[in-house]
């Protein structure tokens, strides 16, 4: 699998808007913050309008106003320089700029997301002295002592409906966690909602197409992945479900075809709808 064609981080900005759907009139989500002037900026910064508004998602219990966040994709690695990296962009974010300066450092927290446990970051944190407490599982709390505050949030980890969005982020779902993500992607209603659930289903469909191939082999998965993948995916851009799905897609209508064909029992007609191939197509595959 190639990381780098998969757009992790626009997944994983819609992930936590989806996250935090409860809350979402408390924050102000900051995309790709820029901390100065200058070419550096953070995966994702989050306000809250009131500090004092307590947030539903228990990522956010360690919220306070002003929240940094680095996310890590699965190909990326977390070690001591992101540590210090994240603790820097901080720094700079109280210090830059004329609205941040009035910001009080002890009003600025940081987080690290990343799908995967960092054993040796962990290990190394330790053997410097730094403590590490887990509040939830998944949840990890680094006491910094005269440092920001600093949670990493291990994805893989977390347990509860809650955390779907997030968990989705990988290359090793399983066939249960699809049809999760799926259930829960039906069930939105707003517009900007779905939009954010686009992204998030976008990137997991495409760091995970060997799954989705083998699921739509299987003629009982066949229709409910096509009644959601379609209009929200082919439908809304036909020509970017990115060339290997579409290809493997496409050879999937094909198989489906010959054994509709094979069978004897449906019209031209009803092979084309139920297959998606036009009647040239289909006519073509009677013929060989």
């Amino acid at each position: 699998m190639e990381d780098t064609k998969i757009q992790w981080h626009p997944g994983f900005v819609a992930a936590m808007n989806l996250e935090f759907k409860e809350n979402r009139n408390d924050l102000i989500f900051e995309k790709e913050y820029n901390l100065n002037t200058k070419p550096l900026e953070t995966d994702l910064l989050i306000i809250k309008k009131d500090p004092a508004v307590e947030l539903k998602n228990e990522i956010g219990l360690f919220f306070r106003g002003h929240n940094i966040i680095e996310y890590k994709s699965p190909g990326d690695e977390l070690n001591i320089n992101t540590f210090y990296k994240v603790q820097g962009y901080a720094c700079i974010y109280k210090t830059a700029g004329t609205a941040s300066a009035g910001i009080n450092e002890d009003d600025i927290t940081t987080t690290i997301i990343r799908e995967g446990k960092p054993e040796r970051l962990f290990k190394y944190l330790s053997e410097k002295g730094f403590e590490t407490t887990c509040s939830r599982k998944g949840i990890y709390r680094i006491h910094t002592g005269s440092l920001f505050p600093l949670q990493i949030i291990v994805t893989k980890e977390l347990e509860g409906d809650g955390h779907v969005w997030l968990k989705s982020l990988s290359e090793k779902l399983q066939k249960e966690d699809v049809k999760q993500l799926l259930k829960r992607v039906s069930g939105l209603k707003g517009e900007f909602d779905k939009e954010m659930a686009d992204s998030v289903l976008k990137v997991s469909i495409d760091a995970n197409k060997q799954l989705i191939r083998k699921m739509m082999e299987d003629e009982s998965m066949y229709e409910s992945l096509m009644e959601l993948m379609e209009p929200r995916l082919i439908l809304r851009d036909k020509s970017k479900i990115e060339e290997g799905i579409q290809q493997g897609m496409q050879q999937e209508q094909k198989i489906t075809a010959i054994r509709m064909l094979k069978s004897g029992r449906y019209t031209l007609d009803e092979i084309a709808d139920i297959s998606r191939l036009s009647l040239n197509e289909i006519k073509m595959l009677e013929e060989n």
